[in-house]
């Protein structure tokens, strides 16, 4: 009981700060109030009074700074129930759509006393966690012990697909038991006045989304100018005093809000809470890898796998089969996956990956998103993303041609470039090139040296001449995405020969990689 007498105190406290700020703005009203009282009853600075007109003086003083008072704090009411709080991404889950699943959160919840949340969203991230839903806005803002509505119950779509229906259960006990603090009146109070200060500075600048339970915020207004734009920045600047004013209690609520839920989760299902929370690790790298190795290069493409969380469990199963230190995973597969507590995977599947897309990388350059399956990858994905590479790299090599007309795209005319020690100039070309024409991914991977990109666009070509002269076919590795196939067998040996091509100017292992894998050097690449 300590952390629900704590959590209640800061959730006093941020309350008090709210009072504060409403008594100092009707402060100046109130005296103002007595002094004019004063004045008609002839009590205060009566007319013909020594006094008087010292009194009419501060009468009207004191009014205009309660009328000025009064003004500031409608902007700031204003400002704070006009600002929409951040939402987060997620695919709502109907009852319909997933009875099983709503049974057991049902069931869950009932076990550990709390009220069971209002429904359930899955989000494209390795994460839960409750999600307040905000008061109807005919609900009075000062009113704190309205009854709040029940939360939402977001849950990351990878542990519905990773996880067993028991380990799911396991891993969730502690979210679902914070719906006792949202449900309790002072604390949901708390909560919603502090949502509304961080939508009121969020609202002018927006919130890029992120990994890790991001959101999404309200698009940023048009800039604001004149009367405007002063009474902005006044509002601002009160809402991040206030902000600051309750930054502590603010994360010691939530931090004491966490105590409370893992108290009353201890009691249901502890032990395999243990064990699941080592799948939380596995999952979250199975699925950072999975979005940055294999569906990045998809979205560049301007296409959308259908199928993601279907993709981290196989990613996830080849990783067990390769790693030592993930030995035993793969027994579990045989327990039934959460994912069975739903009732059309696959659709909800497919509506979470096309989140995924448009969270993590935004809008294709084509303009739409084209659904693609995973049986389709290596034809519209590795060697079509193969072939833009080279021809990028082509591009880059007529830029740097002595002569107007382009060459032919042969690895003839590649490997001699780097040899001749041209690789430094190719990669700025090819950089300076890529920064026109191909849409950042910042969520999903670090800058890239100008370097870095030409080792990715000539072993993109070599691949490329590969398949065209050596029987060579474009695959998919659920760990590292695109790969050469020669002779049904992936070649992993290609990267070292490359890298000193580009950065020594040594093209003689790569020559040689190529002669044994019976490359023609001299037939033009089909781009």
């Amino acid at each position: 009981m300590a952390a629900v007498d704590t959590a209640r105190a800061h959730a006093h406290a941020v309350l008090r700060v709210r009072g504060l700020a409403l008594a100092s703005a009707v402060l100046p009203a109130a005296v103002a109030v007595v002094l004019l009282a004063g004045r008609f009853t002839g009590r205060i600075g009566a007319p013909g009074a020594a006094d008087a007109a010292g009194w009419d003086a501060a009468r009207w003083a004191v009014c205009a700074v309660a009328g000025l008072a009064l003004l500031v704090a409608g902007l700031t009411a204003r400002a704070l129930r006009r600002a929409e709080p951040p939402r987060t991404p997620a695919v709502p889950l109907d009852r319909a759509a997933a009875p099983e699943l709503y049974r057991l959160i049902d069931e869950l919840a009932d076990r550990l006393d709390v009220p069971a949340p209002s429904a359930i969203a899955l989000t494209p991230d390795c994460d839960s966690w409750l999600e307040d839903v905000p008061p109807p806005r005919r609900a009075h803002p000062l009113r704190p012990h309205d009854e709040p509505p029940a939360p939402v119950l977001v849950i990351g779509s990878p542990f519905l697909w990773w996880m067993r229906s028991g380990e799911l259960r396991a891993l969730l006990a502690p979210v679902v038991a914070g719906a006792a603090a949202s449900a309790d009146p002072e604390i949901a109070a708390a909560r919603r006045f502090l949502r509304g200060l961080d939508a009121c500075l969020d609202s002018g600048r927006g919130a890029a989304p992120g990994l890790g339970g991001g959101t999404l915020a309200a698009p940023p207004r048009p800039p604001r100018r004149g009367p405007a734009a002063l009474a902005d920045r006044i509002t601002r600047r009160i809402t991040r005093r206030l902000l600051g004013a309750c930054r502590g209690h603010s994360a010691e609520l939530e931090r004491s809000v966490a105590s409370w839920a893992s108290e009353q989760a201890r009691t249901v299902d502890y032990g395999l809470r243990i064990a699941a929370q080592e799948q939380v690790g596995l999952a979250y790298a199975g699925w950072d890898r999975l979005l940055t190795r294999v569906a990045l290069p998809a979205w560049r493409l301007g296409r959308h796998p259908a199928h993601l969380n279907a993709g981290v469990v196989a990613a996830l199963t080849e990783l067990s089969r390769r790693d030592r230190l993930a030995d035993g995973y793969g027994s579990r597969l045989g327990d039934r996956p959460a994912c069975d507590l739903l009732e059309e995977p696959g659709a909800v599947d497919r509506a979470v990956s096309r989140l995924a897309a448009e969270l993590f990388f935004g809008r294709p350059a084509a303009g739409a998103w084209h659904e693609l399956e995973w049986a389709d990858y290596p034809a519209d994905v590795v060697d079509a993303g193969w072939r833009a590479g080279a021809a990028a790299l082509q591009s880059a090599l007529d830029r740097l041609a002595p002569q107007s007309r382009p060459g032919a795209p042969t690895l003839t005319r590649l490997l001699v470039r780097l040899a001749e020690g041209d690789g430094e100039r190719l990669a700025a070309a090819l950089a300076a090139q890529l920064a026109r024409t191909t849409a950042p991914a910042p969520l999903l991977e670090p800058d890239r040296s100008g370097r870095d990109l030409l080792v990715d666009h000539v072993t993109a070509m070599v691949c490329c001449a590969a398949v065209d002269t050596a029987g060579g076919a474009p695959g998919l590795d659920w760990l590292d995405g695109p790969v050469l196939l020669l002779g049904g067998v992936r070649r992993t040996d290609l990267a070292g020969p490359v890298a000193q091509a580009v950065e020594q100017g040594q093209d003689g292992p790569l020559r040689a990689w190529l002669d044994a894998a019976d490359v023609r050097l001299e037939k033009p690449v089909r781009l």
